[in-house]
């Protein structure tokens, strides 16, 4: 189960589970899940997503966040 607010920076904590959306990915949209290590997107909300940088070191927009 997801919620989709992943545009909204008090949804998303260190250590959540999410899919992001990759630079590379961002046309054909694919969906990469991983956990949160640092939030780089400073302002409260953005359009696309807040953008994340995950554990494995890999970064991309939030679009959706596992409950």
């Amino acid at each position: 189960m997801f919620m989709s607010q992943g545009n909204t920076r008090a949804n998303i904590k260190i250590g959540s589970s999410v899919g992001i959306v990759l630079k590379n990915d961002q046309r054909s949209g694919k969906i990469t899940k991983g956990v949160v290590k640092r939030l780089l997107t400073k302002s409260p909300t953005h359009p696309h997503g807040i953008k994340v940088q995950l554990e494995d070191g890999q970064v991309g927009r939030v679009k959706e966040i596992y409950l």
